[in-house]
């Protein structure tokens, strides 16, 4: 494994994206419990700033699918604690619906927000990473950039590609000092899935995710499933034949997300749809 220059979090400037709530406020107390310096971005910024004020961060305007408007969060977030040592790509978002009727305006917001807000984030924060040789990034996926769900198409496919971006670039970088970890999670209890039954997936709490990355900065380890089991189940099922897996998905009804909206996920689209 490679020996990465290690972080002390005590006054270490974190930057996390999508802060204000759900995983990204469970992320920004732990770090912040850990001494760091916290900087919070979110296009919600009014609950950012509420976030901010009981934790001891900061609050930010961020649009993670604009790359100036996310050059702009880790510039101030700079300027006010200083050179960025780690950075939490957390922000994302999951319609759920067939393949063939998701909005086509959805889907880009999906891609626009899950993907290139990553890329965005790293193309940002890893010049100056490299140049003080030493740098943490992290990259919160899902159990779903390793499994396929039908109903999710669109959001595996942003997952699948930002676990590959993450371990392309992690090998890239490496020799530099500068680590990329990607944290993977079952369902999370959290607004993102909320109105979805993903049984038998485990739902786990935001804490568990936030304990996960902040334990990435000290491990530097490639990929962390949340809870770890459910990474050795998708590793089993990459290499099950297809017509054990359907049958085991059949049993299962893996095709949930599929399923009619209930009141709280039509309420989560209603909020998606206020965003295009």
């Amino acid at each position: 494994m490679t020996r990465y220059p290690a972080i002390d979090l005590r006054g270490a400037t974190v930057a996390i994206t999508g802060g204000a709530q759900g995983i990204g406020r469970a992320t920004a107390a732990a770090f912040a419990a850990r001494g760091a310096r916290v900087a919070i971005g979110d296009l919600d910024l009014d609950l950012a700033r509420r976030t901010a004020a009981d934790l001891g961060a900061s609050a930010h305007p961020l649009d993670v699918a604009d790359p100036d408007s996310f050059r702009t969060f880790l510039d101030q977030a700079e300027t006010e604690h200083g050179p960025l040592a780690v950075l939490v790509n957390n922000a994302g978002i999951m319609p759920n619906g067939g393949f063939l009727d998701l909005d086509d305006r959805i889907t880009r917001l999906s891609i626009e927000v899950n993907l290139l807000g990553v890329v965005h984030g790293m193309r940002l924060a890893l010049p100056g990473m490299l140049d003080r040789g030493r740098g943490h990034i992290v990259n919160v996926a899902s159990l779903a950039g390793k499994f396929p769900i039908p109903g999710l198409a669109i959001y595996n496919a942003g997952k699948y590609a930002v676990v590959g971006l993450s371990a392309a670039t992690r090998r890239e970088y490496a020799h530099r000092g500068v680590s990329v970890t990607t944290v993977l999670p079952s369902a999370v209890d959290t607004a993102l899935a909320s109105g979805l039954d993903m049984k038998p997936i485990p739902k786990v709490a935001p804490e568990d995710i936030a304990a996960a990355v902040v334990g990435s900065a000290t491990t530097r380890k490639g990929e962390i499933a949340v809870p770890r089991y459910v990474g050795a189940l998708a590793a089993v099922a990459a290499i099950t034949p297809e017509p054990v897996l359907n049958a085991v998905r059949r049993l299962f009804r893996d095709d949930r997300a599929l399923q009619p909206d209930s009141e709280d996920r039509a309420a989560y689209r209603k909020r998606l749809g206020s965003h295009l």
